[in-house]
């Protein structure tokens, strides 16, 4: 199995693997433009035939025959029925776009890569045994994660557009829409949207949603049209939770919104072109009414009333907020690697060098399990320092990121700075996890403020 894996060290095999998982995780999210879409098609296309065809070399023709045919059937709508099979047990994502099968031709690529590279020969010690297995495991693991599925944008405030249709459309096509007909107009509720998982989830982020969710639901569901800009619409509709009387501009909410329920009002406030505004008041049936202070859609006060007597005071953040305790978040971690980057050097220069001595079996043990500690300190410092909730496999991302960071750097400490005392290696491994807490702050700072 090693002999065969051994051939996934290639250097343009382990660029494609690496360029797949940094767009998936990183790129895709920052830019959101054609070229992140397609590149993970390209890559893909050329990494999953090349593992396969590494693993069962007997097979390689067929299984890049298989890979393009598994291509076109994936990218079609034809796989939709076994998307939905499979998202039962294991949440899967697709977008059909037949400008996708434009990395077809890097099947050939791949081809010509396996049948023209010579064997790969590498010595048979414990280092490229390691490398190989990971370089498989890392491959495994960006088969699964370029297909998970986005982050759905729910929605605190009712949300709807005002569209132009003629019929009503089937409303088991669309999980994220309810529809109300008005003779020639058709009403939207928007439920929720699907989006790439945000930085931040924020008020703020939940408007750039709102942007354009006229545009958005009409180019989701077909025989619709938009409303002329600037036509002020007003009226009722019923629905499960209650009456909503509703001011449109064009298509957008703009203006009081009320919802009213056995002939009491249970919601009140006020739109700007689909964005809330003003003070929104919630009551229930217990007399408990709740008031939302928001401005230009953030909130930023929370309060709640029980018999006209206030229970509690709550202050939100806004994203101005957030990004001003962010930069005194990164403040105080690089002021805390500066300590302890002074403390190190304080060992190193006043213990000699002979107090801590390590037979190499040992030295290798702790540079290859180091990477583990120095992700759990990044784990921690995340979760106390920011809302940090990744899913699987962004966790599973982000250790393999650590490793391939930390691990290099650790063998420098070890066999070439040398330790001094026992502890220094808790001091390295903190240090390595704050600089990767203030990589990935700095990545969500540079994010909330582009």
């Amino acid at each position: 199995m090693y002999d065969r894996l051994k051939n996934l060290l290639s250097p343009i095999f382990i660029f494609c693997l690496v360029l797949l998982l940094l767009n998936d995780f990183v790129l895709k999210a920052t830019f959101h433009n054609v070229l992140t879409g397609k590149l993970s098609d390209f890559c893909g296309l050329f990494i999953f035939p090349v593992f396969w065809s590494a693993l069962f070399p007997k097979f390689k023709s067929w299984i890049f025959i298989l890979s393009g045919i598994l291509f076109v059937f994936w990218k079609s709508e034809y796989a939709s029925g076994l998307i939905e099979l499979v998202n039962t047990f294991f949440p899967l994502q697709r977008t059909v776009d037949p400008t996708d099968l434009l990395a077809l031709p890097v099947l050939l690529v791949g081809w010509l890569h396996v049948k023209g590279r010579k064997q790969i020969v590498i010595s048979n010690s414990l280092l490229p045994r390691l490398a190989t297995a990971f370089i498989a495991i890392v491959t495994i693991f960006s088969f699964c994660a370029t297909s998970q599925r986005p982050y759905l944008q729910s929605f605190d405030h009712p949300q709807y557009v005002l569209l132009r249709s003629a019929v009503t459309p089937d409303v088991k096509l669309y999980d994220e829409f309810e529809f109300y007909r008005k003779d020639s107009l058709l009403v939207v509720k928007v439920n929720h949207t699907y989006i790439s998982r945000p930085v931040m989830d924020d008020d703020y982020n939940k408007n750039r949603s709102l942007e354009d969710l006229d545009i958005h639901a009409q180019g989701q569901i077909d025989s619709t049209s938009l409303m002329p800009p600037g036509k002020i619409t007003a009226l009722t509709i019923e629905t499960p939770q209650g009456s909503d009387a509703l001011r449109f501009k064009g298509g957008r909410l703009d203006g009081m919104f009320t919802r009213t329920k056995n002939g009491r009002m249970i919601i009140e406030g006020f739109y700007k072109m689909g964005i809330e505004d003003s003070i929104w008041t919630f009551k229930d049936s217990s007399n408990t009414v709740i008031k939302q202070a928001i401005v230009n859609g953030e909130r930023t006060k929370v309060e709640q009333f029980r018999d006209c007597k206030l229970v509690s005071s709550t202050g939100i953040n806004t994203r101005a907020d957030s990004i001003r305790n962010i930069y005194i978040k990164i403040g105080m971690l690089v002021l805390c690697m500066v300590g302890i980057i002074l403390l190190l050097r304080r060992n190193y220069r006043k213990t000699p060098p002979n107090q801590l001595v390590l037979k190499a079996g040992w030295k290798w043990l702790l540079c290859l399990i180091s990477p583990i500690f120095v992700w759990l300190s990044y784990l921690g410092l995340n979760i106390l320092l920011i809302e940090y909730r990744p899913d699987i496999f962004e966790t599973l991302a982000t250790i393999i990121f650590i490793f391939m960071a930390t691990c290099p750097l650790m063998f420098v400490a070890v066999f070439r700075i040398k330790l001094r005392k026992e502890v220094d290696i808790v001091w390295y491994c903190l240090l390595l996890g704050i600089a990767c807490s203030i990589w990935t702050i700095s990545g969500i700072l540079i994010e909330l403020v582009i």
